[in-house]
């Protein structure tokens, strides 16, 4: 039976919200001018000092606000800190509203774990250190991982450099697998790059030098080593384009068409953005005199980096902003080339079991546990991994409060209740919407798993960090809102 990992479309609101939305965006974007707040005065986030709301009133800071103050403002309505004095939910108050939300729709278990952000308390525990299979909330380690090892701030570079033979040019994959067919777009994430614009600074290059004739285009893709497909995946889902082969470059995460998220992928995408490049430069090369030799072929070596004479080359979206993409819309195929190049910064092979190793490294050098962890994969598509809830939560708590400031750039990527990414069309009916735009969370998906790791200010104005994890579920069951529900307890709890 297929197995399917999560995946977002274009961010639907089910009828129950259409009539709020405008105004929940008018939230969002008061929240998106909270968070650089918060990051000043990590590693906690604090609340406003006010009094706590009843659970069933929403409070001052989770209510539609009239209208938006300007960043740095003082007045009435403008944002401001949380304090770290908001009191803390009690655990045997919460237990009872969330055991009795987290009951399964037919076979399988569900496991649970809530802690306060900012002090690390335990405040739910349903066999918390239990390793379950977390599907794509892997994803969240991965995510993690990158920004540590790599830097929110980083780019990937594609170059094109001089072949050895006479005339010949060698497009070089650097881990850019956003590349778009145009023009770089400056302003995107998918397409930040763009082989047309390195197609005619190649050929502006080649103009220079004072190239003659007929122009031949090499592959050189040799950056990954190992398997390019994970053996623990099941061939079922990569022929459903769950995931593709890897390689260093790619069109468009390795989908033919960028505006669509679903159906089979390119099984040779290295070589589908190559002749994607050779096809731009043939049209750029034609206004300068010259000719594209027809056809592409992988170089049988790589040229030595030193040795290699760079004509163009066009730079990827940031590490931030990739890795903002692959959690919002639960890319595998990124994931996997996140973690591929993070391993080959930290100094391992560019494989599965260098990206393993990374991840696994650096949540250790962030104190969280892994001798019970397991990682067969680093996008969560591989049902051999296992991961306890309360890992999870461990590694959404670092994003938000920890020491690390590099990891606040994974907080925007994670998914928001009925508004964004793959929460998108979800917590919209009367169970759940309480958590509708304030629940920002991680989902993870397969037949028998579903999963949710996030964090969200509750009514009483503190920061909790959760994760829920089923395993052993009735495929088809309707167990996502037994999620959906305990996390939105966690939005309107004033669990005292």
């Amino acid at each position: 039976m297929k197995r399917r990992a999560s995946r977002a479309g274009t961010d639907p609101v089910a009828g129950l919200l259409r009539g709020i939305l405008p105004m929940l965006f008018l939230t969002l974007l008061v929240v998106a001018l909270a968070i650089p707040a918060g990051l000043a005065i990590a590693p906690a986030f604090h609340r406003p000092d006010s009094s706590a709301a009843a659970a069933d009133t929403p409070a001052p800071w989770q209510q539609v606000p009239t209208r938006l103050s300007p960043p740095g403002g003082t007045g009435a309505g403008a944002v401001q800190p949380l304090s770290s004095s908001a009191p803390v939910p009690g655990p045997g108050a919460l237990a009872a509203q969330l055991n009795d939300a987290l009951k399964t729709d037919g076979a399988g278990a569900f496991t649970g774990v809530v802690q306060d952000a900012a002090t690390g308390a335990l405040l739910f525990d349903r066999a918390g250190d239990e390793t379950r299979v977390p599907a794509s909330n892997m994803k969240l380690l991965t995510a993690v991982s990158a920004l540590r090892v790599l830097g929110p701030d980083r780019r990937f570079s594609t170059k094109v450099v001089a072949g050895s033979a006479p005339g010949s040019v060698v497009l070089t994959g650097g881990g850019d697998v956003l590349l778009g067919a145009g023009e770089s777009a400056p302003d995107a994430v998918l397409g930040h790059a763009g082989l047309a614009t390195l197609a005619k600074a190649t050929v502006q290059a080649l103009r220079h030098d004072g190239a003659a004739g007929t122009v031949s285009v090499q592959l050189d893709d040799s950056l990954f080593t190992g398997p390019s497909l994970n053996p623990a995946w099941s061939p079922d889902d990569v022929a459903a384009g769950e995931t593709a082969p890897l390689f260093p470059l790619a069109l468009n995460s390795a989908r033919f068409d960028p505006a669509s998220t679903t159906g089979p992928r390119p099984q040779d995408a290295a070589m589908g953005a190559a002749e994607a490049f050779s096809a731009q430069l043939a049209t750029a090369a034609a206004a300068a005199g010259l000719t594209v030799a027809p056809g592409v072929e992988r170089v049988p070596a790589p040229v030595p980096s030193g040795n290699a004479r760079i004509l163009a080359e066009v730079q990827s979206a940031t590490v931030g902003q990739q890795v903002d993409l692959l959690l919002r819309t639960s890319d595998n195929f990124l994931a996997e080339v996140m973690g591929r190049m993070s391993a080959l910064a930290s100094g391992r092979p560019g494989s599965n079991d260098g990206a393993i190793a990374t991840v696994l490294q650096q949540l250790g050098e962030l104190g969280i546990p892994t001798e019970t962890l397991h990682a067969a994969d680093v996008s969560g598509l591989a049902l051999a991994n296992q991961v306890s809830a309360r890992q999870l939560t461990e590694v959404v708590r670092a994003i938000t409060s920890g020491p690390d400031p590099r990891l606040r750039a994974a907080l925007a990527g994670f998914p928001v209740a009925a508004l964004t990414g793959t929460l998108g069309d979800r917590y919209t009916d009367a169970s759940t919407a309480r958590g509708a735009g304030l629940v920002r969370a991680k989902t993870g998906t397969l037949n028998t798993v579903i999963a949710l790791s996030g964090y969200v200010v509750d009514a009483d104005g503190r920061l909790l960090v959760f994760s829920f994890i089923g395993n052993g579920l009735t495929p088809g069951a309707a167990n996502k809102p037994a999620l959906d529900r305990a996390a939105s307890l966690l939005a309107g709890c004033g669990c005292r």
